[in-house]
């Protein structure tokens, strides 16, 4: 295979009568493939039904003299708590167990900081003419959403290999109107960039002149690898604390990808202080969370070993249908030179970044031939991609079977739009 900026237009021409014969044949077969979301597979699900028969009596439902049916225990059950802070390296003081989505947790914080003010606030975020937020680019987009829906300003901090631009996220922080930074430290989704040693201390020192600058710290993927042994993190509040911040962060994870998506527990971890303030906002809404599935949870994943024990094998199932992506690319994309991507160890997606230009392209032939991704755009703040570039592939939901014919489709996809965009300069 020859790059295709070597070749002559001659040979360009040659080559996308072939790569359009081949999509035509492919778009044909009339499938219908979801690649939008990182859903586990079924494999994955039927690997975790056991979470189901847990509690079989109601015996089983009585913890520590609690009885988990009942009203009470805002922050969560003391057990569910303790798993947390192992989980994260954190103090169960410091636990705020929610329900099924950390996502939920999130929009909490930020609906309580425009509404009423964090604890360090001087007055609630609403009223502020500006409130400007640091999202590190690409990103999770329901993240960026999140805080466009309240008007905010939203600024794109680039991603290097070691995680946001600290020299660049250190400058916006000078600025008292920057309230907050969205950060994925563990496998950034979608990239899959571990953030340095680094970065990370850098982020825990930061001093914003904002004083209730607010650190979301989405450790969604803690302990998602697929490949290699469990990669171990430091913890933010302990960091934070440390230097001299120690209400900054607001640290979240869940089970969605360990257990059951939808069906599983999240957590908020931050400082004693932060917590007694949220607690007090919190519990004009609900009295409690689902202690029944805390209890469930705990039970069936018991601690931190049994929890990467589980993940061991939920990477048995991954490991292959990543390894298929990056061979698929590798062997009929790297040799055109016409995309660039990422090779994670964990988290739940490959971020493909296609030609310049192609982008939108590339998933418009995707969806014509059947085969549904994540809008090209997402990744960034307000679904607008700079350079019409970034691609974030999905490999979890699909049967290996699906998955090869959607990448077969993807790399056409890729092939064409490059080759259209080629030939029309």
């Amino acid at each position: 295979m020859k790059s295709y900026a070597t070749m002559t237009k001659a040979e360009l021409l040659a080559e996308k009568e072939a790569v359009q014969l081949q999509y035509d044949a492919a778009k044909a077969l009339k499938l219908k493939l979801n690649m939008a979301r990182g859903k586990p597979g079924k494999e994955q699900l039927d690997l975790v039904s056991d979470l189901l028969t847990v509690l079989n009596d109601p015996a089983d439902c009585i913890v520590d003299g609690i009885d988990a049916r009942n009203y009470g225990e805002l922050s969560g059950l003391p057990c569910a708590r303790t798993y947390w802070a192992e989980l994260l390296g954190c103090k169960p003081s410091e636990v705020f167990v929610g329900g099924n989505a950390s996502l939920s947790l999130m929009y909490s914080t930020i609906a309580k900081a425009w509404s009423f003010g964090l604890k360090d606030s001087e007055q609630p975020w609403c009223r502020y003419e500006t409130v400007k937020f640091l999202c590190p680019a690409p990103g999770y987009d329901r993240h960026f959403r999140i805080t466009q829906s309240f008007g905010m300003e939203l600024i794109t901090i680039p991603m290097t290999a070691e995680g946001p631009d600290m020299d660049l996220v250190e400058e916006y922080i000078k600025d008292e109107n920057v309230r907050g930074m969205w950060c994925v430290p563990k496998y950034s989704n979608p990239d899959g960039i571990i953030y340095s040693d680094a970065v990370i201390h850098r982020i825990a020192n930061m001093k914003p002149a904002a004083r209730d600058f607010a650190l979301m710290w989405d450790n969604a993927y803690c302990v998602h690898e697929f490949e290699g042994e469990f990669v171990p993190f430091e913890d933010i509040l302990t960091l934070c604390r440390e230097a001299g911040r120690p209400n900054m962060p607001y640290e979240f994870a869940s089970t969605s990808k360990i257990t059951f998506p939808g069906a599983g527990i999240s957590v908020m971890a931050m400082s004693e202080e932060n917590l007694a303030y949220m607690e007090k906002l919190l519990a004009v809404e609900s009295i409690s969370f689902d202690k029944v599935n805390q209890l469930r949870h705990v039970r069936y994943l018991r601690d931190k070993e049994g929890t990467l024990e589980l993940m061991k094998r939920h990477a048995e199932i991954l490991g292959p249908k990543f390894k298929m992506v990056l061979t698929i690319l590798d062997e009929e994309i790297a040799p055109l030179g016409i995309a660039e991507w990422a090779k994670p160890k964990g988290g739940y997606f490959v971020s493909v970044n296609a030609m310049a230009g192609t982008a939108k392209r590339t998933l418009q032939l995707c969806k014509e031939a059947g085969v549904v991704m994540t809008d090209a755009g997402a990744t960034f703040p307000y679904g607008k991609d700079p350079q019409d570039s970034n691609i974030r592939v999905a490999p979890s939901l699909p049967p290996v079977k699906e998955l090869r014919q959607a990448m077969e489709v993807f790399s056409l996809a890729l092939r064409l739009a490059a080759l259209e965009k080629l030939l029309a300069e």
